[in-house]
């Protein structure tokens, strides 16, 4: 990368270099910044739109406040590379989410300034505030701030912290980064002044003071306070903050650096709860990100001059574009059919479904509380609920899973992306969980296609069922099978064999079926594609563990508590002796890294189920039970 553009940028190793800086520095700084997140991005891939919004904050931030000993918790992360880059890893960058490189998240582990692991949304505000309450519990004067975005203030959570903070007297700095909200008149030079002046001491002063003095008169007060309400109501939208116990101030425009820097540097001796509004335009300072932010959001491989981004070589089908097609053609055939999600329209597949039948497409926002419930209510009055979500999501709803749904036995279908290992999002987003946290729940039925084709199946038979239903699929493409038009059901609960063979069998369950396969020709072994989880296909396990002495599972879901625990159960239950060995994920939250690697480092690629059966078996085992093709 060419440092030349980058002078200034390459003399900051740490936010310390960054405090004798001026005004004009600092904006050099966030312009050389921006370019270099632009180029880093496009050669590595990662989230892009929502970091290039939040370059002047985070200049602004890192300036004013004194990190790491003060801390900075952001929401969800997307946004984190600016700070990233600021405090000691921009040499790194261009190792962002692979293998063993920088986490695409703040993440604890990483740097003792990413204050706060993230990776799921609208959790900064409590995490602040209890770092607020621990420096005040300690007599520390180190300050807190949580910059949330205003698509994660839409979570019931971060209202649950807004309205505890609120009624504490912590010294905590909530930032609104609003990039969606329509830009009212009043941002510009008036608001920003205004901001300047009532975050400043001698406001801050005179109004404590005016409490005392007044607070003896309680009709003067009254009118002083309202008459203050009116004046900053005129031009701030802060009513319902100041209501939750905030000072107000904004908003302001997050591309100013000169007003960021005085307002930050005002409220950070503010004391109590303060809540600073700035507006942001997310991708700013690159014309195809602010133009399409969401196809920036995150994004491959992209030309850095034109924005043309690298097209996927992949011909088959991602499995989301099959669940996104089959909803069309639910719906078409069923006026019943509503699609529901938790602010994941692109990555869910709706984009299709929400322009062809747009009074029957809910996206709730980041509630995925509220999405479950809704489903559920919605069921109970005759519509046929289809909630659109990723596993790691719907672990954030697993009591109204229970309680609202499972309990009252809707007939609620979730189709649930991501299972099983992610790839370079890492740990947070993984859905290695699944399997085992809806199993033991009563009343749903679990299904896990090995590709395309029995995805659009098993979606149509949780459709049709009168009962909770869950079809979990992984993301990426299937092995490329082709995919029937019709609208089919699978019966319940039945398997099938895919090929016989001799004494050890192999029992895999959704997407690692390709690779048993493989593993099953090497060895001569049977292989049984069993698509239910839940319930299981006792029949078909019973006529296995008769004629096999060995059997193997396979799960992309972590081996406690998942499928292959289901058939030791239920073997050990009917008193079978067969010797068994489970393979699945590990009990471990696992790294960024693409899908393959995973997979491989939890041994369920093809020459890694190899090995384990190999070491599983002695020489003498392995030569009465495999024949090697």
């Amino acid at each position: 990368m060419n440092q030349s553009r980058h002078r200034l940028l390459q003399q900051i190793d740490t936010p310390s270099q960054m405090k004798a800086l001026s005004i004009d520095e600092l904006t050099q700084l966030a312009d050389e910044l921006r370019d270099y997140i632009i180029h880093s991005v496009s050669r590595s891939g990662g989230h892009l739109s929502s970091g290039l919004g939040t370059v002047e904050l985070t200049v602004a931030l890192h300036h004013i406040f004194n990190t790491p000993e003060d801390r900075l918790v952001w929401d969800v992360g997307h946004q984190s590379y600016p700070h990233k880059i600021l405090t000691g890893r921009r040499d790194e960058m261009a190792t962002i989410r692979t293998k063993d490189g920088l986490s695409g998240f703040p993440r604890r582990e990483e740097s003792p300034y990413d204050t706060f692991g993230v990776g799921h949304s609208s959790t900064s505000i409590s995490a602040a505030l209890g770092m607020a309450i621990a420096a005040k519990q300690s007599k520390s004067d180190r300050r807190v701030a949580a910059i949330i975005g205003d698509g994660a203030l839409t979570a019931g959570m971060a209202f649950e912290a807004l309205n505890h903070a609120g009624d504490l007297d912590a010294n905590l700095l909530v930032i609104l980064n609003d990039n969606d909200m329509s830009i009212s008149p009043n941002v510009g030079g008036m608001s920003n002044y205004l901001a300047k002046l009532l975050s400043g001491k001698l406001y801050s002063s005179m109004r404590e003071g005016s409490k005392k003095v007044l607070g003896k008169m309680p009709s003067v007060w009254e009118l002083a306070r309202r008459a203050e309400e009116h004046m900053k109501g005129m031009v701030v939208p802060g009513t319902l903050f100041e209501e939750l116990g905030f000072n107000y101030i904004g908003p302001i425009d997050g591309h100013d650096m000169d007003t960021l820097v005085k307002t930050l540097s005002n409220l950070r001796q503010l004391p109590g709860p303060q809540f600073l509004h700035i507006v942001t335009t997310k991708g700013k300072g690159y014309t195809p990100a602010e133009e399409n932010p969401i196809a920036y959001h995150g994004v491959g491989k992209f030309c850095p001059e034109s924005g043309k981004l690298e097209k996927s070589s992949a011909k088959s089908k991602t499995y989301t574009q099959v669940f996104g097609n089959w909803l069309c053609d639910m719906a078409k055939a069923d006026d019943k059919l509503v699609a529901i999600t938790p602010a994941m329209r692109e990555g869910s597949g709706l984009v299709e479904f929400s322009e062809q039948y747009p009074s029957r497409y809910f996206d709730v926002g980041i509630a995925e509380q509220h999405a479950v419930t809704v489903a559920a209510g919605m069921a109970c009055d005759g519509l046929k609920p289809v909630v659109a979500i990723y596993s790691t999501f719907l672990q954030r709803a697993y009591d109204q899973l229970i309680h609202d749904v499972a309990l009252q036995n809707l007939p609620v279908l979730f189709a649930i992306d991501r299972a099983g290992v992610v790839g370079p999002d890492g740990a947070t987003h993984a859905g290695s969980f699944d399997m085992s946290y809806l199993r033991c729940i009563p009343n749903m039925t679990i299904m896990a296609p090995s590709n395309e084709n029995e995805c659009r199946q098993m979606l149509t038979t949780g459709f049709q069922l009168n009962s909770p239903a869950a079809v979990r699929y992984p993301r990426g493409t299937g092995p490329n099978i082709e995919i029937n038009s019709e609208l089919e059901a699978l019966p319940v609960g039945k398997g099938e064999i895919c090929r016989n063979g001799k004494s050890l069998a192999i029992l895999a369950f959704g997407s690692v079926v390709s690779e048993g396969l493989e593993v099953a020709d090497k060895l001569n072994a049977t292989l049984a594609n069993m698509r239910f989880v839940k319930p299981l296909d006792e029949e078909l396990l019973l006529q296995i563990a008769s004629d096999h002495d060995v059997l193997v599972t396979l799960e992309d879901n972590v081996v406690m508590g998942g499928a292959g625990s289901a058939i030791n159960e239920y073997l050990l239950k009917q008193q079978c002796h067969n010797r068994i060995l489970n393979i699945g994920l590990p009990d471990l939250f696992m790294e960024h890294a693409s899908r393959e690697e995973l997979l491989d480092d939890a041994g369920l690629s093809t020459s890694g189920i190899l090995r384990a059966i190999e070491d599983f078996l002695d020489t003498e085992e392995l030569a009465k039970h495999v024949t090697l093709a």
